[in-house]
């Protein structure tokens, strides 16, 4: 089973290795990982996807709001939620290659956001689709 915590810290230096210690130290899974400082520069919203049984995950809850630095914890609903999952790929073309590496990213309708010299840069949303898509590229 599978929770995501978004939590609601103070904006200080180490915060995200005291929440992420607190996983290693006891042992519990984390999946996924993001932090990035909020509109208030005072904060950092943490967002977090740990899987464990009922017991573990309630656990995690418990001792995450426990640290100092850990204004609010949320757990968000799959049913009340949106969910994206985002992949960034940089990938070396020369003229050539281009139009070919275009045309796959059109098919998976992933978006290039530079073109560089001998590289293109495009991010891709829809995570079921990457295996397929960095397979094409590869």
């Amino acid at each position: 089973m599978q929770r995501v915590f978004s939590l609601l810290v103070d904006n200080n230096p180490g915060v995200l290795s005291r929440v992420s210690g607190l996983f290693s130290r006891r042992g519990y899974s984390i999946d996924s990982i993001t932090a990035g400082v909020t509109a208030d520069p005072r904060f950092t919203r943490i967002t977090i996807v740990a899987s464990g049984d009922e017991l573990i995950l309630s656990q995690i809850e418990k001792q995450v709001r426990k640290l100092e630095d850990v204004i609010e914890i949320k757990v968000l609903h799959p049913e009340d939620s949106v969910y994206r999952e985002l992949i960034m790929v940089k990938v070396r073309a020369n003229k050539t290659e281009r139009t070919e590496i275009i045309s796959v990213a059109d098919i998976f309708r992933a978006k290039i956001v530079d073109v560089e010299k001998d590289s293109l840069m495009e991010y891709k949303k829809d995570i079921i689709l990457v295996e397929k898509y960095m397979g094409k590229l590869i």
